[in-house]
């Protein structure tokens, strides 16, 4: 079965990251690139995102779709990347979401 994994960052995690020092965002970096490396035979696809201010969003609703800057109004929380991977099921899936070593959420989508 094929899974994404959303990474979600929080307000506090992003925070946390900006205070860090080089030495300590580099340990940071590097846990996440081995991550990917432990998990390379599972990860079919990955992919981080550019900043959350840079996005656009396109509400519909009633009558004309509303285009705004940004993911949503007074968002806490966003994505900030994603990886598709292939594992018998999702508690494979699970496994490997549940050693993430970055943002504090991981959210998991079966691939239709």
């Amino acid at each position: 079965m094929k899974y994404v994994l959303m990474f979600v960052e929080t307000e506090e995690f992003a925070e946390r990251l900006h205070a860090m020092g080089d030495l300590e965002r580099e340990a940071a970096y590097a846990a996440v690139s081995q991550w990917f490396a432990d998990h390379a035979d599972s990860i079919t696809h990955h992919v981080h995102l550019a900043p959350v201010h840079t996005a656009t969003t396109v509400r519909m609703g009633e009558g004309e779709p509303v285009v705004t800057d940004g993911p949503y109004a007074e968002g806490k929380e966003v994505v900030s990347g994603f990886a598709e991977v292939e594992v018998a099921d999702l508690d494979e899936a699970l496994k490997i979401a549940r050693s993430w070593p970055a943002c504090p959420v991981v959210e998991i989508r079966p691939i239709s």
